[in-house]
């Protein structure tokens, strides 16, 4: 008979529970963990018997064994309540089902340290905590325990863990590194350093528009490198020349699609007209089916898919009036914009025209003499390669002396703009000398108007003040630049900038005044509907 103390955590009838067939450990393919059930029902732990003890499971309605935090790659366990007469053969017998075991320190003490091969084994070492232990068939104190199993920390655990992750963050950088290379772009091609093959190549690749991006790249890649010196320095800048030559190509392309955008923009514009044009006509046949003679006549289901259509088409046609009126206004702006930047230009040009002439003028001498010596200096160098080449005289010798032709006549060229710029120079320098007398001459005639006014009398003051004739005018020509007409606000705002102390009723007043001049009409539909000011002056005198 066993005592009543051996089963006092242990509850019989549960492994004599129906539906839970009882386990055996021992069988071959069989593992102490029970399979995973779900979560809502509990684990039931069963008597497991062994060669030399027999294992009782504690009760279920105590609490679970407390355990230690898991050390990284744990694979050793801490084994307390051993039996007092328990050998290592019989913690070999025990622990052994749950997986191979590399080693077992056991103490004096009724406590050891085993260290399995693999990991996931440990949990299955801990399903034994709380388990009674009894050697055989014995009830002595010596041959009997409550095993503790729990998580042990280990130097050659951490090792092997630490050594796995190194290889892992190896791989992943090895991995990466692969990636990066895959992606990366190809790197360009070296550049050749400067030779006279390579010039001569070189500056036939500059007069291609296809190969000019390369060849430009490779001039630079010169320059910065420091290889110009002055047996090359000529070559160098006549290869720049040649650079310099193709921005007016690229002006041209630039101006071409500057056209290609204004034409699409215009496109796009008229386009969007025809459109509005024809949501004009839907929403007016939509608002003669809603008169009462052809309403009455719509069923119900009818009337309101109806009166839906038509808010839809209203909707849509607002929106691209809008758009529309949007880009007439930039128009607008724009042209406004151009007109205030070009006025203070033309004062400019007014005082200072013949000296940015002259200006102009001595730059282009001066360009035109750097080409002189550039051309010098390529006929002395032809000149050079023609004395050495004297004894060998061959078709090169041919096509050097049409060079040589050509450079001369250009010469000559050059020599003459050279003279008709220098003439032209003096032109202006005389020019210039009568206009600053005549600005002399047109300075003292205004000087002699200011005093005048100053010196006329306050009482010969007209019926109508300076002030408002200077608005009227500003006004005039304010809205004659914008032919579509200007709203108040913007009339305000502009005039705001020359004197702040204007109000918008004073100026709805002065345009009211003066209806043959200035008229009102109401432009856009609906939701945009907007009051503007147009210029009439020159109509009547059309009529008339």
């Amino acid at each position: 008979m066993i005592p009543y103390d051996w089963f006092c955590d242990f509850d019989p009838s549960l492994g004599m529970m129906t539906g839970i067939a009882p386990m055996n450990p021992m069988m071959p393919g069989l593992g102490i963990v029970p399979p995973p059930v779900s979560q809502d029902m509990p684990i039931v732990k069963e008597i497991i018997h062994c060669k030399s003890c027999t294992l009782f499971p504690p009760n279920p309605n105590l609490p679970p064994p407390a355990t230690r935090e898991r050390p990284p790659g744990c694979k050793t366990v801490f084994v307390g309540g051993l039996p007092e007469n328990a050998t290592e053969q019989l913690i070999v017998e025990v622990f052994e089902q749950c997986g191979s075991i590399i080693a077992i320190r056991k103490s004096k003490k009724n406590f050891c340290h085993i260290r399995f091969a693999e990991e996931h084994t440990v949990d299955k070492a801990l399903f034994l905590s709380g388990y009674r232990i009894r050697l055989g068939s014995s009830t002595d104190k010596k041959d009997t325990g409550r095993l503790h199993v729990d998580f042990a920390q280990a130097r050659d655990d951490l090792y092997e863990w630490e050594c796995r992750q190194r290889m892992l963050a190896r791989e992943e950088r090895h991995r990466r590194r692969i990636e990066e290379d895959r992606l990366r772009p190809p790197s360009p091609p070296p550049i050749v350093h400067f030779s006279e093959h390579e010039c001569s190549q070189l500056g036939e690749k500059l007069k291609d528009d296809s190969k000019f991006a390369e060849a430009v790249r490779v001039l630079l890649t010169w320059v910065e490198r420091g290889e110009v010196n002055r047996r090359n320095a000529n070559n160098i800048y006549s290869m720049i020349q040649s650079s310099n030559s193709h921005i007016r190509r690229l002006m041209n392309e630039k101006a071409a699609h500057e056209k290609e955008m204004e034409e699409a923009k215009e496109k796009f514009k008229n386009a969007l007209a025809g459109i509005l044009v024809q949501f004009e006509q839907i929403v007016s046949v939509f608002h003669a089916a809603s008169k009462q003679k052809a309403w009455d006549h719509f069923s119900k289901a009818q009337r309101k898919n109806l009166d839906m259509w038509r808010k839809q088409a209203e909707e849509i046609r607002n929106i691209h009036n809008e758009e529309l009126m949007g880009i007439r206004r930039e128009e607008e702006m724009e042209m406004s914009d151009d007109d205030m930047e070009d006025a203070p230009e033309i004062k400019d040009s007014d005082d200072s025209g013949p000296l940015a002439q002259v200006e102009a003028l001595k730059e282009e001498n001066d360009s035109l003499r750097c080409q002189l010596d550039a051309y010098r200096n390529e006929v002395e160098l032809l000149k050079q390669e023609q004395g050495k080449a004297q004894p060998q005289r061959s078709e090169e010798d041919a096509t050097r002396q049409q060079q040589l032709s050509f450079l001369q006549q250009a010469l000559q060229g050059m020599q003459k703009q050279l003279l008709k710029l220098r003439e032209d120079l003096k032109q202006r320098e005389t020019e210039l000398e009568k206009n600053s007398e005549e600005k002399q001459q047109l300075e003292s005639q205004i000087q002699s108007l200011k005093d005048r006014i100053q010196a006329f009398p306050t009482s010969h003051a007209l019926p109508v003040s300076y002030r408002r004739l200077s608005v009227w005018g500003i006004i005039s020509t304010f809205l004659h630049v914008h032919p579509f007409g200007a709203s108040i606000e913007y009339i305000c705002s502009y005039l705001q900038r020359l004197d702040t102390k204007i109000s918008t009723t004073e100026v709805e007043t002065l345009l009211g005044r003066l209806p043959c001049t200035f008229k009102q009409e109401l432009t856009g539909v609906g939701a945009s509907l907007e009051k503007r000011w147009k210029f009439c002056g020159f109509e009547g005198i059309k009529t008339a």
